[in-house]
């Protein structure tokens, strides 16, 4: 089942992760799948660059398309765009999707994304061997949707205090989903990001998580200008500098994370 990267709050790399891990995935070999919730479309620009978006499926489209009749005769796959990046495919994002949420809640479409995801892990439909969820900054019906349908959620963590005061609600938010409605979830873990090493703050503050037994990732993923770069050439980081240090530390993170999925 799907991994999903999730933080009600803004800025936090939700995005940076998501593309980086999938990509890191698809360089494996594995037929990887990103689905971008978030309006913003982070992933969707990461991933598909100054390529034009015009006419392209997306996931609004899928959603817009659940509230049909006809619903049931058309495969996910149709929403899905190829990406230049080898075994890496894309459910691209939407503005409309705002828009929609309203129609959707009140016809009750929160396991809608399950349904497609599990027909899209299976060899008839895609065989994607990795699904990464991308998530907008909210507790709102696709953050819901997106954890139902999914067996992990990843929580980015920024090191200031804002993120750690954010975080005990999130946790809570992640296991009420749990205990209604989807008993697989589980956090994966906390991936602590931008972090610097020789600041005295950002130390003390991952230190007194792991103190209080949450469970956080390691290795942090480093603060780097490089990953700025990785944006601006829409080239996830394996892509564009496969020694780069920020690289490594996201290799081991997946390693880590691969790690625990086995488990």
């Amino acid at each position: 089942m799907p991994l999903v990267v999730f933080n009600q709050k803004g800025g936090v790399g939700k995005s940076t992760i998501t593309c980086n891990l999938a990509a890191i995935s698809a360089s494996l070999g594995l037929r990887t799948l990103v689905v971008d919730l978030d309006p913003q479309g982070n992933s969707s620009s990461y991933l598909l660059g100054n390529q034009s978006m015009e006419g392209l499926p997306t996931v609004g489209g899928f959603f817009e398309h659940s509230l049909s009749y006809s619903f049931r005769t058309v495969s996910p796959n149709e929403f899905i765009v190829t990406t230049p990046h080898d075994n890496l495919h894309l459910m691209l994002s939407s503005p409309g999707l705002n828009e929609l949420q309203t129609k959707l809640e009140s016809r009750q479409k929160i396991y809608k994304l399950r349904e497609a995801l599990k027909q899209l892990a299976s060899a008839k439909e895609g065989g994607y061997d990795r699904i990464y969820i991308d998530t907008p900054p909210a507790l709102n019906f696709y953050t819901r949707s997106a954890l139902i349908a999914a067996a992990g959620c990843l929580i980015p963590f920024d090191c200031d205090d804002f993120s750690r005061k954010a975080l005990y609600t999130l946790m809570d938010n992640v296991q009420e989903i749990r205990a209604d409605h989807n008993p697989e979830l589980a956090v994966t873990g906390i991936v602590v990001n931008q972090f610097q090493a020789r600041a005295n703050l950002p130390q003390r503050m991952v230190q007194a998580l792991i103190d209080e037994g949450l469970p956080v990732l390691q290795p942090y993923l480093p603060s780097s200008v490089k990953i700025r770069e990785s944006h601006e050439q829409a080239l996830p980081m394996i892509y564009l500098e496969p020694a780069h240090k920020l690289t490594l530390a996201l290799v081991a993170l997946h390693e880590a994370i691969e790690g625990k999925r086995a488990g």
